[in-house]
């Protein structure tokens, strides 16, 4: 058996990001994906690893939290409404919010998130007109404030259960030698 992470002792085999990989080159959009073997195409490794550990973690914890799917899981229009909630949360986590079960598990850990009335009174005054209505503001608010604290509860979270093998690093990380990511 050949690791590419553990999830808090669970294996994430090699094989698991093989048959990922595979699935996506089957996919229509094929032309779309970097070559095998590449720097590039490592990387999508690397990525569809993460994925793979935050789907694994995602059911570990909604396990150990008692959350299920239920008729008040929200959709995920309603946690990711737009472009930029996806990219404030990040690809990996906006992927993983595809299943109902994250997006339970979302509800659950931010369920006690709000905004005050002088969060949204300062955001009106910085950006008049932007939403004629103030509810909507808020909910806007709200939900901005709920993708961060899901996205640094998912963060803190892998970084205390997952293990990566080496190569199987997330994609942004410098350490590893097909990062691009430079200032």
């Amino acid at each position: 058996m050949s690791l590419a992470a553990t999830v808090a002792g669970d294996p994430v085999e090699v094989s698991e990001v093989d048959a990922r990989e595979a699935l996506l080159r089957n996919a229509p959009q094929v032309a779309a994906l970097p070559r095998p073997g590449t720097s590039e195409g490592r990387q999508l490794r690397r990525w569809l690893t993460q994925l793979l550990v935050t789907e694994r973690l995602v059911a570990r914890e909604a396990e150990t939290l008692g959350v299920t799917v239920t008729a008040s899981t929200p959709s995920l229009d309603q946690v990711l409404p737009d472009a930029t909630a996806r990219l404030e949360i990040g690809s990996i986590a906006a992927a993983a919010l595809s299943d109902p079960l994250a997006r339970a598990l979302f509800a659950h850990v931010t369920r006690d998130v709000d905004v005050d009335d002088d969060t949204v009174a300062d955001y009106e005054r910085r950006n008049p007109g932007r939403f004629p209505v103030r509810d909507d503001l808020a909910a806007h608010l709200r939900g901005a404030a709920r993708r961060r604290v899901f996205r640094l509860w998912l963060v803190s979270r892998i970084a205390a259960l997952v293990w990566l093998a080496p190569g199987y690093e997330h994609p942004g990380d410098p350490r590893q030698p097909d990062n691009t990511h430079k200032h």
